[in-house]
């Protein structure tokens, strides 16, 4: 579990880490260089199917993460995100993402990370997001140094 105390926002205490494989993690399929070893370092562990001692991570999209243990979704969509991360509980959760679809699961979690990659990022993401990121990397840096996380947050 990851804690943050972040003056004039929250505690935050947070024990899963929801996104999409494609389009997230992934641009044109292709793992974006670094993710594997800050998911490795957030995880705690290099094989995923292991007990995570810091972050459960998880996958919402189509096709098999090599980082999520979790099996394909059918047809992914904001709903289903939505109740997934309710399954796992919002205040328990931080969600990353860019697309539209996106939108809900990132307005519900404790910590919802919006990352602009090579496809954009929807409008309505923009506005359910609590940051915004230049990129995954940056996104999941921000877990790894809370100062980054607490400078932006902070009121």
């Amino acid at each position: 579990m990851l804690t943050f105390d972040i003056p004039g926002f929250k505690v935050l205490q947070l024990a899963h880490l929801v996104m999409d494989y494609n389009c997230t993690l992934a641009v044109d399929g292709k793992l974006v260089d670094g993710v594997a070893a800050r998911l490795e370092t957030l995880s705690g562990t290099s094989d995923p199917r292991h007990h995570r001692r810091h972050l459960r991570l998880g996958a919402t999209a189509d096709g098999d993460s090599a980082v999520s243990g979790f099996g394909p979704w059918q047809g992914v969509q904001a709903e289903a995100k939505l109740r997934y991360v309710q399954e796992l509980g919002f205040e328990q959760t931080v969600c990353i993402g860019n697309g539209r679809n996106d939108r809900l699961m990132l307005q519900a979690a404790a910590l919802g990370l919006a990352v602009i990659l090579a496809e954009g990022i929807a409008g309505e993401t923009i506005q359910a997001a609590d940051v915004i990121t230049r990129s995954i990397t940056d996104a999941l840096d921000l877990l790894l140094n809370p100062l980054r996380l607490t400078a932006t947050l902070r009121s």
